[in-house]
């Protein structure tokens, strides 16, 4: 039967081993998931600049009348609850 320090010393040696296999495994893990990252990664896409035809217009606006209809609706429901 082994002495109480061999069975430690072999219980922290492979508490390391495990411990280092864990880490490397995580290290792989990160590397493989920048290559990839970097490889399907999207093309930067220019940002369109702004310009009056972007803004929102008076016309395109919502309409009063939905807007009002919007908060009858909204008001009865909350009446039922």
């Amino acid at each position: 039967m082994n002495s109480i320090s061999e069975q430690i010393t072999q219980a922290v040696g492979i508490m390391f081993l495990g411990m280092g296999l864990v880490f490397v495994f995580l290290i792989m893990l990160i590397l493989c998931i920048k290559l990839v990252a970097m490889k399907f990664a999207p093309l930067p896409q220019d940002k369109p600049t702004r310009t009056p035809d972007n803004e929102i217009s008076q016309t395109e606006r919502v309409d009063p009348k939905i807007v009002a209809v919007i908060t009858v609706a909204i008001q009865q429901y909350r009446a039922k609850a």
